[in-house]
């Protein structure tokens, strides 16, 4: 089974760049942008958004403007123009880095299964990663009997997997709280059972932390 790795201590700025690109797009397409539209099409807090409005006037990269009817324009500055290209090229980057390895690590998890005569797969978590999972699956012996957003708790996965017949595995693909989604799993299904790409920085527990 694929190693496990500790969180990468990125993935805190990631996310931070990945909003302030998001809002830079979202000023470069349209001046009229609000705080609340910001938070809407972002998906994150509204006093979120403010501050990181309030974050891109102070650094330069974006500059408002009153109009009439009390509302404010904004607009990239040079700097902002700059700072959004150098954000996007690193997010493009980062991508291919994230499908590259998805996809090699989904290659070994199903190899891997497939050795154990696990063939009937689920998938926990219906982002990116499944998608990725979806692809790489197609190469391999194995079928992906169903695709569930985010499973926490043990009764509730146990409930959703009713009606699928026999279920070999579980791939964990979820990637905003993949450790709660792996101890329902194990506690479902046991460690033999349950797959998790490294990619996610989830640490199995070992043969003693699971009789604890």
């Amino acid at each position: 089974m694929p190693g496990m790795v500790e969180i990468d201590a990125g993935s805190k700025d990631k996310a931070e760049n990945d909003i302030l690109l998001g809002v830079l797009d979202l000023v470069e397409r349209d001046p009229a942008v609000t705080q609340r539209s910001v938070a809407k099409e972002l998906g994150i807090a509204l006093g979120l958004a403010n501050a990181y409005l309030k974050r891109c006037i102070q650094k330069g990269l974006v500059k408002v403007s009153q109009v009439p009817r009390r509302r404010y324009a904004y607009y990239l500055t040079p700097q902002g123009f700059t700072e959004k290209s150098r954000l996007t090229a690193s997010y493009l980057a980062y991508s291919f880095s994230f499908f590259r390895q998805a996809r090699m690590q989904m290659a070994e998890i199903f190899s891997a299964a497939t050795k154990r005569g696990q063939r009937r797969l689920v998938l926990i978590g219906d982002g990116d990663l499944a998608e990725i999972a979806g692809l790489v699956a197609g190469k391999h012996p194995v079928e992906i009997v169903a695709t569930f957003a985010a499973l926490r708790d043990t009764t509730e996965l146990a409930a959703s997997l009713d009606g699928f017949g026999n279920i070999d595995g579980i791939v964990i693909t979820e990637t905003q709280a993949p450790r709660d989604v792996l101890e329902a799993a194990l506690a479902r299904f046991g460690a033999e059972r349950v797959w998790v790409p490294a990619l996610l920085g989830v640490r199995m527990p070992s043969p003693t932390e699971q009789r604890a």
